[in-house]
């Protein structure tokens, strides 16, 4: 697969915004001329050679590119006007787990931080607008007890289970990203406006790849679900009937994005979770019950995550080196800032003045050992704590000295 050159943001706003190009058409037009210039710049007859694109679609993208300057300017000085922020694809702040899809969107609008110098594992919480007093108790149990333990909470804004994750994730102090389908000019639904202002306030983001001015319309939230998969490790559905958004979630992440797919069971004879329940009896996700299944179903991916070698990094390497590239530790800083703990991960830390089992944190702090576990497994993650053998021991403290 061709590299592709560095490109401008604006560039690919304009592969965005131009009539005939969606996302697909878009990374074949990237893969194909190698650059975006050059792809802006392709005759009728060059743009014919690309795969399943005919004289009338090609002349259709020609004319689509040529008028797309004007288009793209305006809603990049909407954006600055409305103090967003727009990543294109294969830049500093694109997130690379997302960027390595084939359907990836070739620019974000964000508002609020989506990328940060800590390394950022993200977990999708999905289910039915139209949920149950069950459904949104579970999912705030399951998304303040992730956000917690420093996992980034992923969901669409919605009402019902999408509106409880991101709350629940707000109001223990995590981190939260929003993905809309629509633009930021808009807020879907009206009531969650104060709600999407509080996320990014608390450190985490609300994002699009529409551009400010796209309203609301169903037939954008598909489009919309690929992302909330796409930021994410794995998706756990919470309360979804047979038919369901969530579940569209749950098999593009299964079955294009190579994620983990949990889901929670509810009542056997409510419609509100038949759905749930129908994927778990396929083999279709995972049964969960407890949030610290949730990350040690996790666990995998977010090493590989870490280590640069997630399934989907091949495609983004090849592509965009640079982006893709797993993130180096820089020897002259700090390995953890005790600030970013959360109080049971602070007590684990504290407790390993030297190693030690679960059970010995367990007597000398009181917690739980399946709490310590999770714990422990984020810390793993972040390369705070290690396992030797039998025991835990820290592997730097802050500021960056080894422990003994």
């Amino acid at each position: 697969m061709r590299v592709i050159a560095p490109h401008s943001t604006f560039d690919l706003l304009r592969l965005r915004v131009a009539s005939g190009v969606g996302p697909v058409i878009a990374r074949r037009l990237l893969e194909h001329f190698g650059s975006v210039s050059r792809a802006l710049e392709a005759s009728v007859h060059e743009l014919q050679a690309l795969e399943r694109v005919g004289p009338a679609l090609a002349r259709k993208i020609k004319a689509g590119l040529q008028q797309s300057a004007g288009e793209a300017e305006k809603q990049m000085l909407s954006a600055e006007r409305l103090g967003l922020t727009v990543i294109g694809i294969g830049e500093p702040g694109y997130p690379p787990l997302l960027g390595a899809l084939p359907d990836a969107p070739l620019v974000l609008v964000c508002a609020g931080q989506l990328e940060r110098a800590e390394p950022t594992w993200r977990v999708a919480i999905v289910g039915s607008r139209k949920c149950t007093p069950y459904g949104i108790e579970q999912t705030e149990r399951f998304s303040a007890a992730l956000a917690s333990s420093g996992m980034c909470i992923v969901s669409g804004g919605a009402r019902g289970i999408d509106t409880s994750a991101h709350r629940a994730a707000i109001r223990v102090g995590g981190q939260t990203v929003v993905v809309m389908g629509c633009g930021h000019e808009h807020t879907y639904p009206p009531e969650n406006a104060d709600l999407f202002a509080k996320a990014v306030d608390a450190g985490g983001a609300v994002v699009s790849e529409f551009t400010p001015n796209t309203p609301p319309s169903q037939e954008n939230f598909p489009a919309r679900n690929r992302i909330i998969s796409g930021l994410s490790l794995g998706v756990l559905v919470v309360e979804a009937p047979l038919r369901s958004g969530a579940l569209i979630t749950a098999r593009v992440a299964v079955e294009e994005h190579a994620r983990e797919v949990m889901a929670l069971p509810g009542r056997v004879d409510s419609p509100a979770s038949a759905g749930s329940l129908d994927l778990i009896r396929s083999g279709g996700a995972a049964m969960v019950t407890e949030p610290n299944h949730v990350l040690e179903a996790l666990e995998t991916a977010a090493r590989l995550q870490h280590a640069g070698t997630h399934p989907t990094f091949f495609d983004a390497t090849a592509q965009f080196p640079d982006v893709a590239a797993p993130r180096r530790t820089d020897p002259t800083k700090p390995r953890f800032d005790p600030t970013t703990l959360n109080p049971v991960q602070r007590q684990i830390v504290d407790t390993l003045t030297e190693p030690a089992s679960v059970e010995d944190i367990a007597r000398t702090t009181g917690l739980e050992a399946h709490r310590i576990r999770a714990e422990v497994t984020m810390l793993e993650l972040r390369r705070i704590v290690e396992r030797r053998g039998n025991v835990l021991a820290l592997v730097a403290k802050a500021g960056g000295s080894a422990s003994p």
